[in-house]
């Protein structure tokens, strides 16, 4: 039996939205339990076989700085789901909260694996192959060095063979072009580490890719900063609803559309499902002593049960040890390509 933390009270929409969520999520998978975590008053009257529910006293809120959520909230609810995982009776952790108090407490308590210096977000983009491109980082971190995206790249690898079933992903390196040439010193240093990498085993590295990759499908998995993969994320978001909308406005317009979209119903209810960012709801916070999966914000119940659903399958499939082992087979270079950044900085600064 699986068993899973939520931060029921996190989010825009909080129980309202967490709940049905839990119950639909409880209802079609036998194999797991829930601990719901949250204010009492407001998670009263659910009751499930498989659920039991934490007292919160507090809840982060989504504008709360870090330092609030983290020294001020201490018995937060998404405090307090985190801590089920540190305390072993949890084997993972749901949040739609604030994303940088969830990265925060999350790393304040479970703390980071050897060999990692920063957690990253990983989370998919949906792709023209009908699956999903993961991208990583996804925010938590706006500056990176080239050790970082290596790290990252050795993650991502353990993510998307757990959740997928393929041993050996592809990584891509984002970049302004193809050619090894091209791109600032980070992302050329980034590119020897992972080649590096490859000749090693420990990845299977594909080369540099663009932009529109990330939505065609070349590779399995992009590794970049997380300033630019929050705003591929967002802007994936937004162009998928502006085609949906798009869409369905001029459909609607004569009676002439309205007859051609009922003949092309199945398509356009095809195009829909595959663009449904909903989906893929459910990043996960990698390089942490234990699971954590952050939930989109703005999360409706189906998308929060996704959600459910990574940190479920990256559980029972063991990602934490799948996480060490591609690290541990990596420790070599990273401790290689650390010392040679730290070589650099102090050469710099004298």
């Amino acid at each position: 039996m699986i068993t899973l933390a939520v931060d029921c009270m996190g989010g825009d929409h909080g129980p309202s939205v967490t709940l049905p969520a839990c119950r639909h999520f409880l209802d079609n998978t036998p194999g797991v339990s829930l601990l719901l975590v949250g204010l009492p008053a407001s998670l009263a009257g659910f009751v499930h076989p498989r659920a039991q529910i934490v007292a919160a006293s507090e809840v982060v809120g989504m504008d709360d700085s870090i330092e609030i959520a983290l020294r001020k909230k201490k018995d937060s609810s998404m405090r307090v789901a985190i801590s089920q995982v540190k305390l072993g009776a949890a084997q993972a952790a749901v949040s739609a909260g604030n994303t940088g108090a969830l990265m925060a407490i999350a790393r304040y308590l479970l703390k980071t694996l050897d060999g990692i210096d920063r957690p990253a977000i990983a989370g998919q983009i949906p792709n023209a192959k009908g699956g999903a491109t993961t991208v990583l980082d996804l925010g938590a971190n706006v500056d990176c060095t080239a050790e970082h995206l290596l790290q990252f790249a050795v993650m991502g690898s353990a993510l998307v063979s757990v959740l997928s079933d393929n041993e050996n992903p592809t990584v891509g390196l984002l970049n302004i072009g193809e050619e090894a040439i091209k791109g600032n010193e980070t992302i050329k240093l980034s590119g020897e580490l992972l080649r590096a990498a490859a000749r090693a085993g420990d990845l299977n590295f594909y080369g540099n890719v663009e932009g529109n990759d990330i939505f065609v499908g070349t590779t399995d998995i992009i590794v970049c900063d997380g300033f630019v993969g929050n705003v591929a994320l967002k802007t994936s978001e937004g162009l998928a609803n502006m085609i949906v909308n798009f869409l369905r406005a001029e459909f609607s317009r004569n009676i002439f559309t309205k007859f051609t979209a009922l003949l092309a119903t199945p398509v356009l209810s095809a195009l829909k499902k595959r663009m449904d960012h909903r989906r893929y709801n459910g990043a996960a916070l990698l390089g942490l002593r234990g699971l954590v999966f952050k939930s989109h914000g703005s999360a409706d119940a189906f998308a929060f049960e996704q959600a459910l659903h990574r940190a479920y399958d990256a559980a029972r499939n063991n990602l934490l040890d799948r996480v060490q082992a591609r690290i541990a087979h990596a420790a070599p270079l990273l401790a290689a390509s650390a010392a040679s950044a730290l070589d650099t900085t102090a050469t710099t600064s004298a």
